[in-house]
């Protein structure tokens, strides 16, 4: 199986490079790449990319994920996140290989409490949310073999992270103001990455499983109570903190006005995949607690 990478250098795409290899031959690209261009800005030069490998899988962890950004470049942002992704979705299909494509909670309008089913209306209310959920039409339409996965809440053990925020801010402030109205599960690149490399070969076998699925980890918080989490671990490994879980104050999401809106109900329902790959989410914690144990 020869599998083909776009978007290698991001927080997920880190973490394919190393779920992926087992698979088969792995080419892994980024937008700087030199031997074949993956330039999301540059759709034409994709499709020629692909024809050249000639992947039997085509996975795009490509993305402009700059939530605020986005909302003063929707252009760039509809580029990189639905005209790209389309061209290679239509390269795929000419080619006959199976495309994986990571997607958002932002698609939702976040209202209600129950989990968001695959099946659920959409409503997205921003500029990243609208042009993600474009990029998964485009994807759908224009391949038949492909496998859109819904995410949430995405940390890695590389690089800055919400967790790493509240540690820093945690050891030089008494208290910390948290928002408390927005709820989702955090969840791991390398677990995203590990269940993305599992669906990839059964799909390769079974074609029926081709679809849109929701992946996030198990459970649910806000991100208040991720904070108090992170900080709850942190002291219990001996982390000097000023502030503790007890002195994380929730606020409303109105407290920190951005240029895009964000969902307050991010959880998704995951029952679709669980079934299709027999596969277990862990609960959000464990995840969580293995990556600041390779942080602090």
């Amino acid at each position: 199986m020869k599998i083909l990478l776009l978007g290698k250098g991001g927080q997920v795409g880190w973490e394919l490079q190393r779920s992926l290899a087992p698979l088969g031959g792995l080419v892994a690209l980024d937008f700087d790449s030199t031997d074949f261009h993956a330039d999301f800005s540059r759709p034409d030069e994709l499709a020629e990319t692909v024809r050249k490998v000639r992947p039997d899988v085509i996975v795009n962890a490509a993305a402009h994920t700059a939530v605020d950004k986005a909302e003063g470049e929707p252009e760039l942002a509809r580029k990189l996140n639905a005209t790209s992704p389309g061209v290679v979705a239509e390269a795929a299909q000419q080619i006959g290989a199976l495309m994986v494509h990571f997607s958002t909670d932002y698609v939702f309008d976040g209202s209600g409490t129950a989990p968001w089913r695959e099946d659920s209306a959409t409503g997205p209310l921003s500029i990243y949310g609208k042009t993600k959920l474009e990029g998964e039409e485009l994807v759908a339409r224009h391949c038949s073999r492909h496998l859109i996965f819904r995410t949430s809440w995405v940390y890695a053990a590389r690089g800055g992270n919400f967790a790493k925020t509240m540690l820093r801010l945690a050891k030089e402030r008494d208290r910390l103001t948290v928002i408390d109205d927005q709820v989702g599960a955090p969840t791991g690149a390398e677990l995203l990455a590990d269940v993305t490399a599992h669906a990839i070969r059964d799909t390769v076998r079974d074609a029926s499983k081709s679809g849109l699925y929701h992946v996030v980890a198990g459970g649910e918080t806000s991100w208040n109570g991720y904070a108090r989490f992170v900080l709850a671990q942190a002291l219990a490994a001996g982390v000097e903190l000023k502030a503790s879980p007890g002195t994380v104050d929730p606020v409303p999401t109105s407290a920190f006005p951005t240029p895009a809106t964000r969902p307050h109900n991010s959880r998704l329902d995951t029952g679709k995949f669980r079934s299709a790959f027999g596969l277990d989410l862990p609960q959000w914690q464990a995840g969580v607690a293995r990556m600041l144990r390779e942080a602090l």
